[in-house]
């Protein structure tokens, strides 16, 4: 099975450290990402913007907005897209990662989701 797992954080709060202190906490999530790419099982695993364009249908024609599509403080800042046994094994791969373990000031977190093919019947 596939899964698809998001890294969420807080920009704002990330973005009020000094530089110093942020480049600190980055460094320090090194051996969690290179203990992350040593699953076989990863497919993807990288990080994204903070900013987002979002599209939606308005009155049935796509309408292109900024920002996410719901205001949050948290953020989507990372992805990664692996494949395990099961959402056990997916669970323990996403334990890897560095916003599963540090940067709880940060609001990091990760959700993880089962990836499913998308088939009309």
């Amino acid at each position: 099975m596939k899964y698809l797992c998001l890294g969420y954080g807080d920009p704002a709060k990330m973005n009020a450290l000094p530089k110093e202190e942020l480049s600190t906490l980055l460094r320090k999530c090194v051996p969690y990402v290179e203990e992350l790419n040593k699953y076989e099982g990863i497919i993807a695993h990288e990080g994204v913007s903070w900013d987002a364009t979002t599209i939606r249908a308005v009155r049935g024609k796509p309408t292109v907005t900024d920002g996410p599509f719901v205001e949050t403080r948290e953020k989507i800042g990372s992805f990664f897209f692996i494949e395990a046994r099961d959402l056990n094994e997916a669970i323990r791969v996403a334990s890897l990662h560095p916003s599963a373990n540090m940067g709880e000031d940060m609001g990091w977190r990760i959700e993880v989701r089962q990836v499913t093919e998308f088939r009309p019947d």
